[in-house]
């Protein structure tokens, strides 16, 4: 015969077990494989984070971007290049000066001496003679035909050597010496005729216009506060002078 268990007895109730009748009380959920996490997951040690890419060297930038004004900038299908100090292109232009001189020299001394030699034949003519006005003044014709073809092939060629050599080449001969050329600065390619052509005209219409002007365009790059050191002529043109 059983007796109920006396209730002032501690030993005589025993802790319900789990099992038919009693629900089992789980154990508190550990954050582990089948069970939501609640903070954010950790990279495992050894893996790198991923950082955006913060502009500056190693990363691209936008074309025509100045870098820090250190005389570096960003030029598309060239990278980063070097702009031109003035000092190189000064010393550019005294090396084309130089080769310009020369061949400018020999085209004065040749044409010189062909107007002299014609106005000479003037004193052949045989005053007697019915034709002597005809031929005296054909003498002076000519001798003012050659002095002014003189000029002619001297234009002809300054316009021949810096627009067709910046504008196909990039460079002129004393730009080549230096490692320089010009680019369009949208490109990096060779200014192409039209550019070339600009960039050419403008000094000169600034020397017909005030005398000085040509010099004017030449140090405008001085004026430039961007870091491009582009000229007025540059500007136009959309051209920078950078080192190769």
């Amino acid at each position: 015969m059983s007796y109920p268990p006396d209730p002032n007895n501690p030993y005589g109730q025993q802790p319900p077990q789990p099992g038919y009748g009693y629900p089992q009380q789980q154990p508190p959920q550990q954050p582990g494989y089948g069970y939501p996490q609640q903070q954010q997951q950790q990279q495992p040690y050894g893996y790198a984070q991923q950082v955006p890419p913060q502009p500056g060297y190693g990363y691209p930038q936008p074309a025509g971007t100045i870098q820090a004004n250190n005389g570096y900038i960003n030029i598309a299908h060239l990278g980063t290049v070097q702009v031109a100090t003035m000092g190189q292109r000064f010393l550019a232009r005294l090396l084309d000066g130089l080769v310009t001189g020369v061949v400018i020299g020999i085209a004065m001394a040749a044409g010189m001496a062909g107007a002299v030699g014609l106005a000479n034949k003037a004193n052949e003519c045989d005053y007697t003679s019915s034709d002597y006005n005809t031929c005296v003044s054909n003498a002076s014709t000519s001798a003012v035909a050659a002095f002014f073809t003189m000029f002619a092939v001297i234009a002809v060629f300054s316009l021949l050597y810096e627009w067709l050599l910046i504008s196909l080449a990039g460079a002129t001969v004393g730009k080549m010496a230096l490692g320089l050329r010009v680019v369009r600065e949208n490109n990096g390619q060779h200014p192409g005729l039209g550019a070339g052509f600009v960039r050419y005209i403008i000094p000169w219409v600034g020397y017909l216009v005030c005398g000085i002007g040509m010099i004017l365009v030449w140090v405008s790059p001085f004026f430039d506060n961007s870091g491009k050191l582009q000229g007025w002529h540059d500007r136009a043109a959309g051209t920078l002078v950078v080192k190769k």
